[in-house]
Formats: C-alpha cells, structure tokens, sequence
C-alpha cells in the first residue's frame, strides 16, 4: 500500500513534464504536404522513442544504477565511487581510506579480466578520473539548468492561452501573472513532495483520464487502425521517402521524452518500484492513446497539424480540456524544481556544491526534501527569464502549447527575440548521453554484467541518442544557448567549489600531524595545560588537523582535556543515542577523539548540561586509570569551551589559480553555510580559531 501511495504522489510531481509532450509535438513537426504513411512514420518514432528510450532504458535499466534510493547523473558516480577509489586532484570525494583495502566490499576482483582491467585503470588514471568528473559535473549543471528554465516555460505558456479569451489582454500582463504564479509555485515548495503531490496529482489524474478518453475517441471515429503503425517498418517508409527532412522531425519527436531524465532524478523522492509502476500501468499507455488519438485525426484532417492537439479535441470538451491543460502544464514545473533538490542533496554529500540548508520534510522517505537557498535561487532565475524574454512567445514553446500561435495575435511579437521551443531539450539529450555512458561504466564494474550485454545496451543507445544530438545541435542559435548558459553558471560554482576544496583537503592530508609529533610538540613548548575541558570541531576523520598545531603554538597552551570532534550526518531518520557517540583515545595524555552521528530528524543541539554529561561519561569510559578519571571529572567542574576553525585559502600560483581560490571559491565560502551550522552551540562559549592556508 504504501508502494501503490507513492506510485499515486508520484504522478503529480515526476510526471507532469513528460505527461504534458502530446500538447506540442505534431504541431512542432511543421510537416507540409502530408501523406498517410508520414502520419504513421511520425507516430511510429514517438512510439518506439517513447518505448525505448524511456520504458526500457530509464524504467527497467537505469532505476537499477541507483545509489541508496537516491538517482541521477551524480546518484550514479557516487554508486561508482563505493567501487572504484578516486584520488585525483579533481575527484569530488574520497570516499575510502587506507584501511578499507583489505576489506571484500572494496577489493574483491572476482569477475572478468576486462573488469580488473577498466578499474585498475580508472584508479590508476588522474585523467580519466577528472575526465569523468568533469562529465558528471557537467551533466548535473545541465540538469539544475534544466530546472532553472522548465518552470517559466511552463507557467509562462500556461497562462499565455488567457490572451485568447481577449483582445484587451497583453503579453505584459500575461508576463505579470506568471512572475506571481512563479513566485507562489516556490512559495509552495517548502511544504514538502508530499503536500505539493497530494495538491497537483488530482490534476495529473483527470490529464490521463480525460486524455485516453479524447484518444479512444479519435481512434475509433476517425482511423480505427492506427495502432498498426507500432510496426517499425513505418519508419523505414517514413525515412527513405523523407530523407533529411525525416532527420530534422527527430528534434520534435524528442520533445515527446522530455521530462524523462526527471523520473530516474526524482527517484530519491520516491522509490523504484513506484516510479515504474506508475510510468508503466499510467503514464505510458496514456501516452502512447493520446499520440495514436492524434495521429488518426491528422490521417482524416492533415491540414489542422500545426495545431494537431487542440484541433483534434471534441468542440464539447474543448474549453475543459483548455483548462486542465492550463493546470496540468503548471504542474510540469514541478518533477525537474524536486530534481534539482535531489542533485544538489547529491552534489553535497559529495562536497562538491556550497553547503546549503536541506531540510527533511518527511519522517518517512529520506529522500522528500527541501533547499530554501535552491528553491529561491531557482525562482529568481526564472523570474529573471520571463522578464528577459518577455516578449518572446517561443519561449513559452520550449515546451507546451506551440498551438496557441493561432489563437494569439503576435504580428507585433515575431520579430521579437525568436527563442525556440527546442531550447531545453538540447541540454537534455546530452543528460541521457551521460546517464547512458555512466549506466555501461555501473553493468561493467559493479554489476559484473556480460560484456555481450553491456554492448547490446550501450551502441544502441549512443547510436540513437546520437541521432537526437546531430538532430538539435542546429536549435542552439535559435535559443538552446539558454539552458547551456545557466549550466555554464552553476558549473563554474561546483568546479570552483570543488577546486577549492580539493586543495584544502590536499594542505592539511599533507600537513596533519602525527600523534607521535604532537606528544613532542606539546613537550617542548611547554605547552600550559589551563583547567577545563575543550571541544575542537573539525572535518578531518584522520590524524590532527594543522588547525589545532596552529592554535597550540600561537596560545603555547590548551586545556587539560581536548577532544577533536568530528560530525556527520547519516541518511537514516535517527541514530540511538548509545550509537550517536564514539569516543577513542589517541595516545597523546589528554587528547581524545569523538565521531558524532546524527540521523537527518535527530536534535542536533549541544546546549544544556546533557551534552557534557554525556560526554564526560564515554571520555571516563575510556579512562585507565583512576587518576585520569579525576583529571576529566575536574576538567567538567571547570566547564567546556567549544571551539570551531575556519580556514582561508590563499595561493600564488598563477592568475587563474587566484583568481579561483581566493575570489571565487573565497566568495562561496562566505555566503555559504558553515559545516557544522546544523550544530546548536552555546554561544558564550563558542570561540572561533582562523588560519591562512598557503596553497
């Protein structure tokens, strides 16, 4: 039941985008001259297109390729790094430490020889691994741009049809309505997936329904035996007769997909098994009627293509028809605004985007969450397109309702800026090149999969999603140079994020201090052990970070008892409290080493006394002797201090390398979240320790 609940929720919020494509893809052929085998031949490409790209590759392939519930283009490097160790310079994350070598999860080589070898090359390669992280930074740019531009294409083409109610309307008024729309969409969000789900599935479920019904009625009044054109040999027909002109129809038969790269992004949301019972039992066959319903009124009426979806409905039900369209493409907004919340989540388990606030908004599903930095950086920048292109029309047809140009007078609009309705969909087709790529890396290293098979998945895929490629590399001066923009943006953030942090790991991996060094540092410097306890946060899981060296030498003391602490957040609701803590001892007299473990719904708070309570009773735990347990209940009398290091990089390498670090990364850096934010810490007795990094 509650698989068959999501399934439900997950109609209003992954499958808006995709299930909203029948409204524009015929009018956006601009075939002229129509024939009945071209009708089919169309038909047959957006079936088969439908089939094989989206049900067997998205819903039976790549939903598999998640990592812990979570898809998309980073879900699936991050599974690759569980497998495979990073270590270049611009990988994102390392996530295995030397002592996991031994262990099976990691160094098991059972499997082919041509595994073995793609893995040891991969670990082995620093250009590969950049190379590959640069494309999946690159994919994920392109997803959040998606997200940036699909919301004001939506709205702004949902409420464009109000100017043909009337005359007295304009496009500035109709660009007014969508900036308020836009702004109570993202409003809208912070109630989290469930409520904005429960809110437009309604909408979706009277789409399907009053779709189907509009297709079963077309087949059976106008062409009963259109579904012979499933049979692909209508494509052949349609090619050969067509030639170029067919290869041009392949940029608006992708329009019939797009939305899809959002079901395996908005997995997290969600789960597997929801996501494809709903494509499979809902939305693909709804699809696949509305299309053949089409299909077999332009067979009878061929003229009415440039306005195939509406021309095709039944004069009765035209105007309800017109408004849950209205509604339902409002609601498209919405699977790639929660994909993007997903991959930035990702992107900052990774460490690779600056640190924002994620909040849960469901006890239930890990994945249901919410960014209000995201959300209103996405809806500024939505807000600023609409009124960039206000007067551009086509910016309404990057996605729906290219069918209202005949109800809209625009004589005054075409010269205006000629933004095409193809403008997403270029960033899109490279998402699924990099999902496709990625997919075969996952089947050969992690899945062990035959390499007979993984061929027979990836040359067909590349050679088909290539074709699309060719197909709308022509649509970016006629506007696809938008979305590459906004991805262009945000990839400059995460790459700068990424350098920066990257160096910052690399200065203190090479710098930390040993035990041994720290024993002897804190001897010859006769270094005034003051009463009290203290707690040093800090990032680095090994050794001591030169943060604490820096604050020893610069003070020459440090209370009796120190304890590095180092907080992490797990996907899981919450961590039993006899787990939350794990003390050690280091080695050195009176230092010791504490790894907190918050679940995402856990209180974070160390105010009060409960917090040192605590953490007096696991540091005596560890105590060997009776005169230790006396110096840490001492120290507690004295009353903790709380201490936290922020570090500032600054280097002389070159006018780009300074340029990143110390005006870009610097810049993110300060209007970011700090690591340990979450963290509610008494602040009369908080002190902050800086050091200057020289990179």
């Amino acid at each position: 039941m509650q698989t068959l609940l999501l399934a439900y929720q997950s109609l209003g919020v992954v499958y808006g985008d995709l299930a909203t494509s029948p409204v524009n893809v015929f009018s956006s052929t601009r075939l002229t001259n129509l024939t009945e085998d071209d009708l089919l031949g169309t038909f047959s490409l957006i079936f088969w297109t439908l089939t094989l790209l989206v049900l067997v590759k998205y819903v039976f392939i790549v939903l598999h390729a998640n990592d812990h519930g979570e898809g998309g283009t980073f879900a699936l490097y991050s599974y690759l790094c569980r497998h495979i160790n990073f270590q270049s310079k611009l990988s994102i994350h390392n996530v295995r430490m030397e002592s996991d070598e031994s262990m099976a999860y990691y160094s098991q080589e059972s499997g082919s020889s041509r595994r073995s070898k793609t893995k040891k090359f991969l670990e082995r390669s620093s250009t590969a691994q950049n190379v590959l992280t640069f494309v999946v930074l690159l994919g994920t740019c392109m997803v959040i741009g998606d997200g940036a531009l699909t919301p004001a294409t939506c709205v702004l083409s949902a409420l464009q049809g109000i100017q043909s109610l009337s005359s007295k309307i304009t496009q500035d008024h109709v660009v007014f309505m969508s900036v308020i729309m836009l702004i109570a969409l993202f409003t809208f969000q912070r109630c989290g997936t469930s409520k904005v789900s429960f809110c437009f599935t309604p909408v979706m479920l009277l789409w399907f329904a009053t779709n189907v019904s509009v297709g079963i009625y077309n087949i059976l009044e106008y062409y009963p035996s259109v579904l012979k054109a499933i049979s692909p040999h209508y494509i052949v027909k349609f090619v050969s007769r067509n030639g170029k002109t067919a290869w041009n129809l392949l940029g608006a038969v992708f329009l019939s997909i797009t939305g899809a790269e959002a079901m395996f992004a908005d997995l997290g949301h969600f789960n597997k098994r929801a996501i494809q019972l709903a494509f499979s039992f809902i939305v693909y066959p709804s699809l696949v009627l509305s299309y053949a319903g089409e299909t077999a009124y332009l067979v009878r009426y061929p003229e009415n293509i440039n306005n195939a979806y509406y021309s095709s409905l039944p004069k009765p039900v035209y105007w309800p028809m017109f408004v849950i369209s209205t509604l339902a493409a409002v609601v498209a907004s919405q699977s790639m605004i929660s994909a993007t919340f997903s991959i930035v989540k990702q992107s900052l388990a990774l460490g690779c985007f600056p640190r924002v606030n994620i909040i849960h908004t469901s006890s239930k599903h890990e994945g249901q969450i919410y960014s209000p930095e995201v959300n209103y950086i996405l809806m500024i920048l939505c807000v600023t397109l609409v009124l960039g292109f206000k007067g551009g029309v086509e910016l309404a047809n990057a996605y729906v309702k290219p069918q209202l140009e005949v109800q809209i007078k625009r004589t005054s609009l075409r010269n205006r800026t000629n933004f095409s309705f193809s403008t997403t969909r270029v960033v899109v087709i490279w998402v699924m090149i990099i999902t496709t790529f990625l997919t075969a890396l996952v089947m050969l290293i992690i899945w062990k999969t035959n390499i007979i098979l993984i061929l027979a998945f990836f040359l067909p895929y590349i050679i088909i999603e290539g074709c699309f490629m060719t197909s709308l590399l022509n649509k970016i001066p006629q506007g696809g140079w938008v979305p590459f923009a906004i991805s262009a943006f945000f990839l400059t953030i995460m790459l700068s994020w990424t350098y920066g942090r990257s160096k910052k790991k690399e200065y203190e991996a090479d710098r930390k201090m040993s035990l041994p060094d720290l024993d002897q540092m804190l001897s010859s410097y006769s270094t005034y052990r003051a009463p009290g306890i203290c707690f040093f946060f800090t990032d680095l899981g090994n050794g001591i970070p030169p943060i604490i060296c820096h604050y020893i030498q610069h003070t020459n003391s440090v209370r009796e008892i120190l304890v590095i602490v180092t907080v992490r957040t797990l996907p899981i609701k919450t961590v039993l409290v006899e787990e939350r803590y794990n003390v050690g001892k280091t080695g050195v007299e009176g230092f010791y080493r504490c790894l907190i473990q918050f679940g995402y719904k856990d209180s974070q708070s160390m105010e009060g006394d409960d917090f040192v309570t605590l953490m007096i009773t696991k540091l005596q735990d560890q105590a060997e002797s009776t005169s230790e347990k006396r110096k840490i209940d001492a120290a507690a009398e004295r009353g903790p201090v709380f201490v936290l290091g922020r570090t500032i990089l600054k280097t002389n390498k070159g006018w780009f390398a300074r340029f990143t670090i110390e005006y870009l990364y610097r810049f993110l850096q300060k209007n970011s979240r700090a690591a340990i934010s979450a963290l509610q810490i008494p602040p009369d007795k908080t002190l902050q320790v800086g050091m200057v990094y020289e990179i």
